[in-house]
């Protein structure tokens, strides 16, 4: 067994805050973040007063303000507006402070970033920094991450290394959702909705009890839009409509013995997607500039070769709990099944310079791949005990294994001469194991001063072989690889109670990444990347003020990467490498202020403000063929030096803004008025640095209109997200020409919902 890793040179040591200063930054900020109120706290017991939040980031049942970390949640009306228009997870996009979720891929594989870190790789078998967890199992494969929100009692963000109490690649943080539990009364819910371009949104959940132990649930939700792009190529083998979809989703759930000594919990659940791929639209971008070009329409593209998706995935996890004196055991078994299809023209246009006639503008050469996720399978255990009695100790801890093994076909076809005529496929495996074995323990050494403390102990192994079959493939680093490694990681956190209502605290933890597999193809040798870790350091504050009429809450960060996992993608040669950088390193501060300005006037505002730097001097990169690159020039012709830059896809400054008037009546019915706003600064798309591949700050609003009746039983609303139309070019394809894809354009619609 072999083991290689991309390396570069030792970089100086970048300054680091001490805890005392965060601390004290932490505590003179007025008004900053961990956490977002949703919009339902409207519905609070008493009228104009903040509801408690309750969160499980350390795996228990907690109010977020005593927990030791930045946490964000989502919930209620906020994440109901954001789903009543179809879009998928990517609406969650600077919702929350530091969260940025972006694809190339469209609805199947959506790619988070938490204060700037994550990873941009676009192949099937990428780990990303971000873990997701849905329903306490680990959703490891990319494509498995865009599984639906739906019948969800809310969303978490975990900012910063959450290794201790989460399995599987969290160096960045956690996104965590949790569905609706079953109930011991029949009851449920179901919503409507109609918008834009023919947009359906059907969601609804059914709770229906079985006997005194027994209770169920079953949610559902169907996404459906019209093709609503019209493909303008004169030679063409893709239908003439493009961009819709239908996105199916169901979950079923069986629930045993709540509130005894022995309870399980059963969910099976499954989605199946049939749409368009993530639209490429060749040299949309003026030269010159990251400016649309004159003649640039939203609605119309020029492509000669194929666009679809197709994926449908099936899983089941069994949540085991037994209550004895003094502590709990749980199991929790998870299995995960995934198959995906996605095909697009990836030069963004029609012919190329030696096939003309070609367009939009030139087209070098023409390209489209497909990609295929088969025979995959993921299984995850984990036995946890943790401590249930009164007292000033407690503690937690168990074992976790993890095994994945899948296929991935990558498909090239021929648009010019061959109709669209498949030309080469080939066929990579790649399996993973893991095991690990962790602990955590809180301790009150006074009733205003806790602390926490975790272990984990990880080793990851991961082999990967390809197939070429009928293609030319670069082998000249071999076909096969394997990597392995171990790494002990934790957390330690104090917690000081200055008064009922402000927590003062501060965390340093520490994370890790698995090493990483490249599969060679036709333009790039096959190439992996060393385990990576991260150190992170954080202070913050959290207060209810004004008895519960407002809540403040603040951090300040700073986190060191060594040998972080990037992608270098595209460039003049068309290559995808995977690389290390000796360092990069991120700092920043996160803030959120939720405030009822009268009884029926809710305010929640937050934001973040993250400054992410690549640190290595030796590294260098490829860079694009047509645009205008301001990096330093390497010593080989058409590579530049990426010391010093900004991470890839690390807005600077991300902002969110949501505003609830509600009207009550007389007979107890309630009109209300809800707008949200988000904000983020200017992106890099790529590693290199270049004008036209700088994209531009993006604000985008949304309104809804509402009124609630029958004692809350039913709400009919109109909306409209991205009122202000605003398009830009949020993600490029880096193939030799200005190739790149938009944000959605403005859309309304109308929304229905019945709670029985």
């Amino acid at each position: 067994m072999t083991t290689r890793h991309h390396t570069a040179a030792h970089h100086a040591a970048q300054f680091r805050p001490t805890l005392l200063s965060l601390a004290a930054l932490a505590a003179l900020l007025p008004a900053t973040p961990v956490w977002a109120q949703d919009a339902t706290a409207a519905t609070a017991t008493e009228a104009g007063k903040l509801t408690t939040i309750t969160v499980t980031a350390e795996r228990r049942e907690e109010n977020a303000l005593e927990v030791p970390m930045a946490i964000t949640t989502l919930r209620g009306e906020a994440l109901d507006t954001l789903n009543a228009s179809g879009e998928d997870l990517r609406m969650l996009s600077g919702r929350v402070p530091s969260l940025n979720i972006e694809s190339s891929f469209g609805r199947a594989f959506p790619r988070f970033y938490i204060r700037g870190y994550g990873n941009t790789d676009f192949r099937l078998n990428a780990s990303q920094p971000v873990s997701l967890i849905l329903d306490d199992i680990v959703q490891e494969n990319p494509i498995l991450k865009g599984f639906p929100i739906f019948d969800s009692e809310g969303v978490e963000v975990l900012a910063g290394p959450q290794g201790t109490l989460f399995g599987r690649n969290t160096p960045a943080g956690v996104v965590k959702f949790d569905s609706v539990k079953p109930q011991k009364t029949f009851g449920g819910y179901a919503s409507l909705g109609y918008g834009s371009y023919g947009t359906t949104n059907l969601e609804g959940a059914v709770n229906l009890p079985i006997d005194a132990q027994w209770q169920s649930r079953i949610s559902v939700q169907s996404q459906h839009r019209d093709n609503w792009v019209t493909n303008e190529a004169p030679v063409t083998q893709q239908t003439h409509k493009l961009e819709g979809y239908d996105d199916n989703a169901v979950r079923a759930q069986l629930l045993y013995g709540a509130g005894t000594d022995f309870s399980a919990l059963f969910n099976v659940h499954a989605r199946n997607l049939d749409g368009s791929a993530r639209l490429f639209r060749a040299n949309i971008i003026q030269p010159g500039t990251n400016d649309l070009v004159d003649d640039f329409d939203i609605k119309k593209v020029y492509l000669d070769g194929k666009n679809e998706q197709k994926l449908s995935s099936t899983g089941a996890s069994a949540h085991l709990t037994w209550a004895f004196s003094g502590y709990k055991l749980h199991s929790i078994t998870g299995f995960e099944k995934v198959h995906s299809y996605s095909r697009g023209d990836v030069d963004g246009g029609y012919g190329a310079s030696y096939a003309p006639s070609m367009g939009p503008g030139t087209i070098p050469f023409s390209s489209e791949t497909a990609d295929g996720l088969r025979a995959h399978q993921q299984w995850t255990q984990e036995l946890r005990a943790e401590s249930t009695a009164a007292g000033p100790l407690s503690w937690q801890g168990g074992l976790y294994f993890f095994h994945e093994k899948y296929d991935m076909d990558a498909y090239s076809y021929d648009s010019v001469f061959s109709g669209g005529a498949q030309t080469g496929l080939s066929t990579t495996t790649q399996s993973n194991n893991s095991w690990a074995a962790f602990g955590s323990v809180n301790y009150a050494i006074a009733p205003d001063l806790k602390l926490r403390a975790g272990l984990r102990y990880t080793h990851d192994w991961k082999k990967l072989s390809t197939d070429p079959g009928d293609v030319a493939v670069d082998d000249s680093a071999g076909l096969s690889d394997t990597v392995s490694g171990s790494k002990v990681t934790g957390d330690l956190a104090a917690t000081w109670s200055v008064s009922k209502d402000t927590n003062l605290y501060a965390r340093v933890a520490t994370g890790y990444r698995g090493a990483s597999i490249l599969p060679a193809s036709a333009f790039n040798p096959l190439s992996d990347a060393a385990p990576e870790t991260n150190t992170s350091y954080e202070a913050g504050v959290k207060s209810d003020l004004f008895d519960r009429r407002a809540r403040i809450t603040a951090d300040v960060f700073h986190y060191d990467v060594k040998n972080q996992q990037l992608t270098a993608v595209g460039g003049a040669t068309n290559s995808t490498l995977l690389l290390s950088a000796k360092k990069s390193m991120g700092q920043g501060f996160e803030m959120t202020l939720d405030a009822y300005l009268s009884d029926n006037l809710l305010l929640n505002l937050n934001g973040s403000v993250n400054t992410t730097k690549i640190k290595d001097k030796n590294l260098v990169v490829a860079g694009c063929a047509m645009c205008t690159v301001t990096d330093p020039v390497g010593t080989v012709a058409g590579t530049y030096h990426i010391d010093g830059n900004s991470l890839p896809q690390a807005p600077k400054y991300v902002a969110n803004a949501n505003l609830r008037y509600s009207i009550p009546m007389a007979d107890g019915s309630e009109f209300y008025l809800y707008t949200d706003w988000t904000y983020r600064s200017k992106i890099n798309f790529f590693l290199y640095e270049s004008v036209e591949f700088t994209g531009k700050p993006l604000t985008q609003g949304g309104l809804r209109l509402g009124y609630i009746w029958g004692d809350g039983k039913y709400e009919l609303a109109a909306f409209s997200r991205n009122i202000t139309n605003k398009v830009v070019v949020n993600g490029a394809i880096d193939f030799n020409n200005l190739t790149g894809f938009v944000n959605e354009p403005r859309t309304f619609g109308a929304q229905f919902k019945a709670m029985f």
